[in-house]
């Protein structure tokens, strides 16, 4: 982490204010006089608050000691607790271009990286928190597997032999020589690695998120046992309220993440034609805290689906979008595509999604025009956020698509009927089995649940 000449000394206390405040841009460099666990004496940590692109708010800190030269640097992050896991998968090939090796990469101290390739896993406890490069990840870890390798050619020659030959393979990866998968997955939705290409996506680059088991939350500290959210929870008695298309179907108290008071949890079914999701609301008179959800009920479907909405007048920004967590969204004027899973699922309009998607990507921007984004990127970037703001402005035609896997979304006609509305068409597809896959279909067995009811349907036969 660079100097600089308004380095503020500070003491810890003033440190956890300071990076408490929200600092979006701009935000200062703290300085602390702090013990050197090495030699005992004082060293200097420094904290930086700042935000990476396309992903969210770090906390940098590195340590220096003048007297022994101990230095260490760890990433914490700050802001909310992620709701899903996430899992990134970079497809590197044999003779690519260097510039695949400096991609950044988050690693927090729940994810895990793999090479499938070469069986190798580097654990959660091993390069905990750190911010570097796909080379520098690579670099580091065989760096660190070869530091005791003279004492294990004394100790045990052939374990230190295998070792040889597979740092011989490891560097090879690092160097580009050989062709490899970069898996990152952190359940607790911390990690990162970048997008170059970004808003457009990179087909190096697969990203997945997924919801978390139990014991991956219980591992996160973010659900101690089973039992403990059943007591959290006291279901209250259904009611049912219609309302349109919209009725509430049941409600119930829940816990707040920001303090312990109860908050109104309510659900609500959605019926579309064809299909049917399911929005969870909740809200806090206390502290203001507000949260929605959107997941699909019913069946699942056999076929995926893809919505392709022509946008040419005001009316149509008006249109009813239901987009589920599994739909991807792509408008081809932008070149602009997000993968399923990203802006969760949500009920809203077209225009409503597409100020979604601005204000996500303004997020970002206070990094992206700072001192270290070079000003073609940075000219790539307003370019880029002009043509988002005229997509609302309607000074000519676009298009919306959403692809959804499990056919759980919806754009509404300005018809009665579907098939009178042309500028709206709904096209079915079978899924692959890949898709299937990454949504865990191939794996579900029903054949017990099928011999259960048959066995059910021919009791009732008299």
């Amino acid at each position: 982490m660079p100097e600089t000449g308004n380095d503020e000394q500070m003491d810890v206390g003033s440190v956890v204010e300071a990076v408490s405040a929200d600092h979006s841009f701009g935000a200062p460099l703290y300085v602390v006089e702090s013990m050197c666990m090495r030699c005992g004496q004082n060293g200097t940590t420094r904290f930086l608050l700042t935000l990476i692109p396309h992903f969210r708010k770090v906390l940098l800190s590195a340590f220096e000691c003048p007297h022994c030269g101990e230095r260490n640097n760890e990433v914490q992050f700050a802001g909310e607790i992620q709701p899903r896991g996430c899992s990134y998968r970079l497809d590197v090939l044999a003779g690519s271009d260097e510039k695949i090796f400096d991609r950044q990469v988050v690693k927090s101290e729940s994810a895990t990286i793999k090479i499938p390739e070469l069986d190798f896993e580097i654990p959660p406890e091993s390069q905990r928190g750190s911010l570097s490069t796909v080379e520098g990840i690579l670099v580091r870890a065989a760096d660190e597997l070869s530091a005791l390798q003279e004492e294990r050619r004394k100790v045990d020659p052939k374990t230190a032999e295998a070792i040889d030959q597979f740092l011989s393979k490891l560097r090879a990866c690092a160097k580009g020589e050989t062709s490899f998968t970069f898996v990152l997955d952190d359940p607790a939705g911390n990690s990162f690695i970048e997008n170059p290409h970004a808003p457009s996506p990179d087909p190096s680059l697969h990203i997945k998120f997924y919801e978390r088991t139990p014991e991956q939350q219980a591992a996160l500290g973010y659900l101690s046992n089973s039992s403990q959210s059943e007591r959290d929870q006291v279901v209250a008695p259904s009611t049912a309220k219609p309302h349109g298309a919209i009725g509430a179907t049941a409600g119930h108290r829940a816990i707040a993440q920001s303090n312990s008071t109860d908050i109104s949890d309510n659900l609500f079914r959605y019926t579309a034609p064809e299909e049917e999701v399911i929005v969870m609301a909740s809200t806090c008179d206390d502290c203001g805290y507000r949260n929605s959800e959107l997941k699909p009920g019913g069946a699942i479907p056999k076929k995926g689906k893809k919505i392709i909405l022509s946008v040419r007048n005001i009316t149509d920004l008006s249109r009813d979008v239901i987009k589920s967590d599994t739909a991807g969204v792509k408008i081809p004027e932008l070149d602009l595509e997000l993968a399923g899973g990203t802006l969760g699922g949500m009920v809203t309009t077209v225009e409503g999604l597409v100020t979604q998607i601005r204000e996500s990507l303004a997020r970002v921007h206070g990094f992206t025009f700072g001192d270290s984004m070079d000003e073609s990127k940075k000219n790539k970037w307003r370019e880029f956020g002009s043509r988002l703001t005229k997509l609302l402005s309607l000074e000519e035609p676009w298009t919306l698509i959403l692809d959804d896997e499990l056919a759980n979304s919806f754009i509404s006609p300005v018809t009665d009927d579907i098939k009178d509305d042309h500028q709206l068409t709904y096209e079915e597809y079978e899924r692959s089995w890949e898709q299937n896959e990454e949504l865990g279909l191939n794996d579900i067995d029903t054949s017990s649940a099928d011999a259960a009811y048959e066995t059910t349907e021919t009791t009732k036969l008299p």
